[in-house]
């Protein structure tokens, strides 16, 4: 009988030890993931990913979304009727972002909408800074998305990592930030660039003269933005030489009598040869004037 009762305090003392080295084993791995819970919408499902702090205490982010089968979700620019991506501190959070950063999107024509985004995962890249008044308790963002399907909705999410568990990125979240990064459009080489550009006076037109990367036999994929909701993708090639290209772009849509004058746009030039390049447009003292 006795015996009987020590085997089962045995037994029950064995299984106490191990619920409690699961328990310390989950915790570890808890304390080692950088990643917040996935919220889930009709339309797909996002998180936040981040890695270790610098020696600044910054650490490198990333807002991942992952669009449902069918579904598409929206560059910077999106196009006639998407929603730009949008990313802000939760309030009390002690944190600052930097902007989001985006990879090359496509263009997706449904009809005579155009829309620009992405129909398949992606991750925008994003800095998190202690605003240096108080140490964060979480790392902690407001998301606001849009992802289509025939019919747009909005998707808004809170999304938070605990600072004490932050404590390092998992392989998964590192190479996650390490493949964002290479789907970003490169700056300006010598053998990818804008070589000029000139306004016409009446700011009716832009023409642009374009180096591009060996292999880009077919024409590119422009993407010319300017303030927020100025996006011009259309264009006409004037001549074509090997591997300059001179195209002109019609600027509708602009204010009537907006002075572009120091204004700095952006052209993403996208060669389809699998490179991408982003270069500023500066309407001051750089370009020309033409009647």
């Amino acid at each position: 009988m006795v015996c009987a009762m020590i085997v089962s305090l045995f037994l029950f003392c064995l299984r106490c030890v191990v619920l409690a080295g699961l328990m310390i084993a989950a915790s570890l791995a808890s304390a080692f993931a950088a990643s917040s819970d996935w919220v889930v919408s009709e339309g797909g499902r996002m998180r936040l990913i981040l890695l270790a702090p610098a020696a600044d205490g910054s650490r490198e982010a990333g807002l991942q979304i992952v669009p449902n089968p069918g579904w598409f979700t929206y560059w910077r620019e999106p196009g006639d009727a998407g929603i730009p991506p949008q990313i802000s501190p939760q309030p009390g959070s002690a944190i600052k972002l930097s902007q989001l950063a985006f990879p090359v999107p496509e263009q997706k024509q449904i009809g005579t909408v155009r829309d620009i985004g992405y129909a398949h995962p992606v991750t925008f890249l994003f800095t998190i800074t202690p605003d240096g008044r108080q140490q964060a308790k979480a790392f902690a963002v407001n998301a606001f998305i849009g992802l289509c399907h025939n019919i747009c909705i909005p998707f808004q999410a809170s999304l938070s990592i605990d600072a004490l568990a932050a404590t390092s990125a998992t392989s998964e979240e590192a190479m996650l930030i390490a493949a964002a990064k290479a789907r970003e459009p490169e700056q300006p080489t010598a053998d990818f660039h804008v070589a000029d550009f000139h306004l016409a006076k009446d700011q009716s037109r832009l023409d642009l003269d374009l180096v591009l990367p060996n292999g880009s036999a077919t024409a590119p994929n422009l993407f010319l933005t300017g303030p927020e909701g100025v996006l011009f993708t259309d264009y006409r090639v004037v001549k074509r030489d090997g591997n300059h290209m001179s195209v002109n772009i019609v600027l509708t849509r602009l204010s009537p009598g907006e002075k572009l004058s120091g204004q700095v746009w952006r052209l993403l030039v996208d060669a389809a040869n699998g490179r991408a390049m982003e270069a500023p447009l500066a309407f001051a003292n750089t370009g020309s004037i033409v009647p």
